[in-house]
């Protein structure tokens, strides 16, 4: 089991929003495009980029996702205090 994981996320306050993300993607838009235009996070301006992050660093619902993930799979929607996020792993 990996330490650290370089993930990238896409945050958006509705789940309704969140949805339509998932299908954006479904339909081969790319991942960091759409972070971009849409992303409520700072990361935003990096296409969701996160970099690389251990345990603990992230809020428990978004890491336990982020963790789940093998190089290159996108989660389900993620529900956070933040809102809705979709994350991609990177590594």
């Amino acid at each position: 089991m990996p330490d650290k994981i370089h993930c990238a996320h896409i945050l958006v306050k509705t789940e309704k929003e969140a949805t339509a993300i998932v299908e954006r993607l479904k339909k081969g838009e790319k991942f960091a495009n759409i972070a971009k235009g849409v992303s409520l996070c700072p990361s935003k301006k990096r296409g969701g980029d996160l970099g690389l992050f251990g345990r603990g660093k992230m809020v428990k619902e978004f890491e336990k996702a982020a963790f789940a993930l093998q190089k290159g799979q996108i989660s389900p929607i993620v529900k956070t205090k933040f809102g809705y996020h979709i994350v991609k792993r990177l590594e």
